[in-house]
């Protein structure tokens, strides 16, 4: 059992110990779960990392096909998609708080809304310091876990972007018509890290190519000698990668994706 793992079960185990944290007024009904009635989602130990923060499981071909084809959306009802979701007691009050408003800013302007865990909720998203800043692509059957690990993790920036994985979304320098608008790098790339820059079919919903986006790699990501790994076609000396909230592009995908009016 490697180091990781050993982790990821100690922070479980504490976790189950942990009383829930005093309920707070916020406009994204966050309230009280208790946890001995809560599921907590299938921990996938043969799931292996894609693209820096993506977990994908060993038993699914999501790489080649987006996700979304194959049914990994949230269910939209009426007006709103109604995303469950549970806060781990082992982060503190000041640590939910940026969780929950960047929760809030993401809802404030689309029409997915946060909603309590109920018990018989089969499908939600467990926010847990488990081993870096990690989510699965798309809805998981059962339950998903999404990793803020603290201090690095825990950003408005951060839990938006991955909060946007589990809706669907994929970083943006992968997109089917990024050649046009970057060039990578491979030769300043870390070695093995080839495939976190492996382009995917991606349905852009008729969105630009955005720089802007909570989505959008740094120019230096997984640089090995300090030297930039992507660059813009039009100007390889522009700089990016200071995002610290969605772009209206990364809103407008969402409302288009979700079918939002």
């Amino acid at each position: 059992m490697t180091p990781n793992v050993f982790y990821l079960l100690f922070l479980l185990m504490a976790d189950m110990s942990l009383s829930a944290p005093t309920k707070t007024e916020n406009p994204v009904n966050e309230t009280d779960n208790s946890l001995e009635v809560i599921p907590r989602p299938k921990i996938d130990f043969e799931s292996y990392i894609f693209q820096g923060d993506i977990l994908v499981p060993k038993t699914t071909n999501k790489n080649a096909d987006p996700c979304v084809v194959k049914g990994c959306l949230w269910p939209k009802h009426g007006r709103h998609v109604n995303v469950p979701y549970v806060i781990s007691p082992y982060y503190t009050q000041e640590e939910r708080n940026i969780i929950v408003t960047a929760l809030w800013s993401l809802q404030r302007t689309t029409c997915i809304r946060f909603v309590q865990h109920s018990y018989n909720t089969r499908d939600f998203i467990y926010f847990i310091p488990l081993d870096g800043c990690r989510s699965n692509m798309g809805r998981q059957v059962g339950g998903q876990y999404i990793s803020l690990a603290r201090p690095g993790c825990l950003s408005h920036r951060t839990v938006q972007h991955e909060v946007l994985h589990a809706l669907g979304f994929n970083h943006e320098q992968v997109r089917s018509d990024r050649d046009a608008h970057v060039k990578i790098l491979f030769e300043n790339i870390e070695e093995g890290k080839d495939n976190q820059f492996r382009k995917v079919e991606t349905n852009n919903l008729g969105t630009p190519y955005d720089f802007k986006s909570v989505m959008q790699y740094g120019k230096y990501a997984f640089s090995k000698n300090g030297l930039p790994t992507i660059v813009a076609q039009f100007n390889p000396n522009y700089d990016w990668g200071r995002a610290t909230q969605m772009s209206a592009n990364d809103i407008a995908r969402v409302n288009r994706l979700y079918q939002c009016n």
